[in-house]
């Protein structure tokens, strides 16, 4: 069983159709003890940083992700996931993040011809192959996109994806069972349903 993280912010339900049909059974995880016999765990994100990172706090979920996280169990962040993973967001402000992973959330820098947000397709190029989201997908990869913010690791080693717009950053980040993902396998059509296959065998939850 997969828990999603319901934080009371975006839509909840292409991620959850995408885990099932990826061959998992999903629990829709409202308070912190539903994360306690999931196999894995998914923390979504969508909007404003600073709005997700306080609901989560307001849910009860901060220390859950935390606490989960150190037990061991894959967990996968999904876009403002996997920026939340990280120290802090200058989005809209400065607000701290988990602190999972050092490095802060900062805005593209402009460059002329290319609009932010970055909307649409975009490839991924594979930093680490061995990373196990990308067992049968090949390298450079399209997957979508939707963000004007990114993560700048200052541990290069957890970097197990980058990509390019304008400049180039990390669109996936992996160290031991934490993984992260800039672009939404959820809406990346078979390469994004091959990776929560990947994420689901992973959990032993298929």
């Amino acid at each position: 069983m997969i828990a999603l993280i319901d934080y009371d912010i975006g839509n909840l339900h292409s991620v959850s159709k995408a885990i099932e049909k990826a061959g998992a059974r999903v629990l829709r995880a409202r308070k912190p003890a539903d994360l306690e016999p999931a196999w894995g765990a998914v923390l979504p994100g969508v909007g404003a940083f600073g709005d997700c990172i306080k609901a989560l706090a307001a849910s009860g979920f901060e220390e859950a992700v935390k606490n989960f996280i150190a037990s061991g169990r894959p967990f996968l962040g999904i876009c403002v996931g996997h920026q939340m993973l990280f120290e802090a967001s200058f989005e809209n402000g400065t607000h701290r993040g988990l602190g999972i992973f050092k490095g802060p959330v900062e805005r593209f820098k402009d460059t002329p011809g290319l609009k932010i947000p970055q909307i649409g397709w975009n490839q991924v190029r594979q930093a680490r192959p061995d990373c196990p989201l990308f067992r049968g997908i090949p390298d450079l990869s399209y997957f979508y996109f939707v963000h004007s913010y990114a993560v700048r690791p200052k541990e290069k080693d957890i970097i197990a994806g980058t990509t390019d717009y304008g400049e180039t950053f990390a669109s996936v980040v992996w160290r031991n069972n934490v993984f992260a993902t800039q672009f939404h396998p959820e809406k990346s059509q078979e390469v994004g349903l091959q990776m929560l296959r990947n994420f689901v065998a992973l959990a032993g939850a298929g």
